[in-house]
C-alpha cells in the first residue's frame, strides 16, 4: 500500500496576504513572507499570527533575507532594499536599483567565521552579478561581468550559488543558455564553464558533500559535483520527475534531505545521501510552489527545525520532516 504523505504542523493564511513569492526565517521564531502584491508579512511562530505587514512597492517580492538586524528585499525588476529593524517595524536604509527583468533570486552568503560578514549576490542588467557586503552596502559593490567576446552567448543570469572551498569563495551561476559558469571571487575571473540544460530555474550546492542539484522547466533534477583541484564542473546523474517544471530547489542545512517546489504545486522530498524520493507533499492544491525555507534551528512551538513552503494558493505550510 502506498505511503500517505505527512501533514503540515500548521498552515498560515490571512485574507490580506494573497499569493506568496518568497520566504525567510528570522531567528527561527519569526517568518517573513514576500507577496506578489509587493507586501511583506511578518508571522510570529509562537502565536502563528501575522504581527506586522507593510508595503514596499507594487512589484512582486522575489526574494527575502534576514541577518540578525538587517532585512533585505528584492523586487521584480531587480531593486534591492536594505531595511534596519526599529521598535515598530522596519526602516528603509539603502536602495540599490538593478535593471533586471528575469526571475533570478538574490542569495545571501554568510561567512562561517564571522557572524557580521554577509555578502549579497544579486542579478543585474544583462548577464552580470552584483556582490556587496551588507555592513557596507554603499561602498562594497563588486560586479561579475562575463566577457562576451570570450564566451558563448549566455543570455540573462537565471540562478546562482556562492560557496567556499579551500578558504576561497566561488560563485556558480546558471544562465539562460544553459551554461553554468564558476567564478573565483578573489580574482573576479571565470575558472570553468559547462553546459547543462537551457533555462535553469534553480541551483543549490553543498560544499561539504561536494554535490549539487539543478532544476528547471524540464522533467528532471540534474546532480553535479566539482573536481576539487581544478574546480571543474562535473555533471553526474538525473532524477526523473513525474511532472515538469521547478521554481525552487533547496538542500537542508543538515544535509539529510533536499526539496523541490514544482509548477504542479507539489513539494518533493529526496534523501540527500541516496537521492531516493521520500515523499510528495500535496498540501498546496492550486498554483505553483514559489519558495521553500528552512529554520536554522528548532522552532520553540514544535521543538524541531521547520520547513516553510510558499505557494500561489495564498498560504504558507509549515512542516517537521525527517528530523
Amino acid at each position: 500500500m502506498a505511503v500517505l504523505p505527512p501533514d503540515p504542523v500548521f498552515t498560515l493564511r490571512c485574507a490580506e496576504m494573497g499569493p506568496v513569492n518568497s520566504l525567510c526565517f528570522h531567528q527561527n521564531e519569526r517568518l517573513l513572507a514576500g507577496t506578489t502584491k509587493g507586501k511583506i508579512f511578518l508571522w510570529d511562530l509562537q502565536t502563528n499570527r501575522s504581527s506586522l505587514h507593510f508595503e514596499i512597492g507594487q512589484e512582486p517580492i522575489t526574494a527575502l533575507h534576514h541577518t540578525d538586524d538587517i532585512l533585505i528585499s528584492q523586487e521584480k525588476g531587480g531593486t534591492i532594499t536594505l531595511w534596519s529593524m526599529t521598535n515598530t517595524g522596519y526602516k528603509r536604509e539603502v536602495v540599490i536599483p538593478a535593471n533586471y527583468v528575469g526571475y533570478c533570486r538574490s542569495v545571501l552568503y554568510s561567512n562561517a567565521s564571522s557572524n557580521d560578514d554577509h555578502m549579497l549576490f544579486y542579478p543585474c542588467d544583462e548577464n552580470s552579478i552584483g556582490v556587496l557586503h551588507t555592513n557596507d552596502a554603499e561602498n562594497s559593490a563588486q560586479m561579475l561581468i562575463p566577457d562576451d567576446a570570450q564566451l558563448p552567448k549566455l543570455g540573462t543570469v537565471n540562478c546562482f550559488k556562492p560557496f567556499e572551498h579551500a578558504s576561497q569563495l566561488f560563485c556558480l551561476a546558471g544562465y539562460e543558455s544553459g551554461h553554468f559558469v564558476t567564478w573565483d571571487l578573489s580574482s573576479g575571473m571565470i575558472v570553468d564553464i559547462a553546459q547543462v540544460e537551457a533555462d535553469p530555474m534553480a541551483v543549490d550546492y553543498d560544499a561539504l558533500t561536494n554535490r549539487g542539484v539543478i532544476g528547471g522547466p524540464g522533467d528532471k533534477v540534474t546532480t553535479f559535483s566539482f573536481q576539487r583541484q581544478s574546480m571543474r564542473f562535473q555533471r553526474s546523474s538525473d532524477i526523473a520527475l513525474k511532472n515538469s517544471g521547478l521554481n525552487c530547489i533547496r538542500i537542508r542545512n543538515d544535509q539529510k534531505v533536499f526539496c523541490s517546489g514544482g509548477w504542479d504545486g507539489r513539494v518533493r522530498i529526496f534523501s540527500w545521501k541516496s537521492l531516493r524520493p521520500l515523499a510528495v507533499l500535496t498540501e498546496h492544491k492550486s498554483g505553483a510552489i514559489m519558495d521553500i525555507a528552512y529554520s536554522t534551528g528548532p522552532v520553540l512551538q514544535w521543538k524541531a527545525p521547520i520547513m516553510a513552503v510558499a505557494g500561489m494558493d495564498s498560504q504558507i505550510s509549515l512542516w517537521n520532516l525527517y528530523n
